[in-house]
């Protein structure tokens, strides 16, 4: 975590210019604009205070982390790309079902899906953040058996966006 490089930022750049071209798709189908617009805002929020709540809580699992200014602010950061990544599902979702507003029909088998999608996601970023020196892992973050990565990351983005949908909808 002590070596911030623009490699670190690559993914969430692309991954921005994305989430701008699938808003604006959907900002033109919206027939209610202002409740996609509040919808879209609702949903970043609840994505940023849980996940920043999450990475702040298991800091103490990462390698030299302490609860300082310069640590906390990397959650802070961290969290940023979380809610880019919750967008991301949000919108690639709402093409598969031709619909931005998905989740308010959350089946057993979307609910899978979305678990499945960020469970992978979770250890194809974790792989890449850990190849890269982004960041490692304390001895004290439980491993999962075979491929190696942290538990708590991929626990993460594997339960938060479903909790984040099903926040974010109630007020669809």
């Amino acid at each position: 975590m002590d070596n911030l490089s623009f490699g670190i930022f690559v993914v969430p750049i692309i991954t921005l210019t994305l989430i701008i071209m699938l808003y604006i798709h959907f900002f033109r189908k919206a027939a209610d604009k202002r409740n996609y617009q509040y919808f879209v805002a609702r949903t970043s929020v609840v994505a940023f205070v849980l996940n920043f709540g999450w990475e702040v809580a298991h800091g103490f699992l990462y390698e030299n982390f302490q609860y300082d200014l310069e640590h906390v602010s990397f959650c802070a950061l961290a969290s940023i790309a979380d809610v880019l990544m919750v967008l991301v599902l949000l919108f690639l979702f709402g093409l598969i079902y031709n619909n931005v507003y998905w989740i308010r029909r959350l089946k057993f088998t979307r609910t899978l899906l979305l678990v499945l999608v960020g469970f992978l996601g979770a250890i194809l970023g974790e792989f890449w953040h850990t190849w890269r020196g982004d960041w490692s892992y304390a001895d004290t973050m439980p491993m999962l058996p075979l491929i190696e990565v942290g538990l708590s990351p991929v626990l993460q983005f594997s339960i938060l966006p479903l909790i984040i949908f099903l926040i974010s909808r109630r007020k669809i």
